[in-house]
């Protein structure tokens, strides 16, 4: 069973930077999609971004897109999420999860990580 854990988290402010890093525990991971998911106060946990096994498809939710971006290092055993211009509606606790299928995608993780809190503030 792979576990997922993520860091980054943090307090900012409307229009900063952050880039979040989830590490899987084995090489297993290698060969999985990877997607980050957020959920917000009193809000059901939603899709943000998915990268497929190799890391050449990626797939994003509408209102990330052009903002966020979701990379990998297969050697490492780690997924990112960078995220610009960040905005209060952007706050959320961030989860990184595995899918054993290969390919890019919005459902059917099988893995997922504890979470990191990000804050935007206006």
């Amino acid at each position: 069973q792979v576990q997922l854990v993520e860091s980054g988290g943090g307090l900012v402010q409307a229009g900063d930077s952050l880039r979040l890093s989830c590490t899987a525990s084995d090489h297993t991971s290698r060969s999985y999609a990877m997607g980050w998911f957020r959920q917000a106060p009193g809000k059901e946990r939603e899709f943000v971004a998915s990268i497929n096994w190799s890391g050449d498809s990626t797939y994003y939710t509408d209102s990330v897109k052009g903002r966020f971006t979701i990379s990998r290092d297969n050697v490492k055993f780690m997924v990112y999420l960078q995220m610009n211009s960040l905005k209060p509606e952007d706050t959320a606790v961030y989860y990184c999860a595995a899918r054993r299928t290969g390919g890019a995608g919005m459902y059917g993780y099988d893995y997922w990580g504890q979470g990191t809190q990000v804050t935007v503030s206006s």
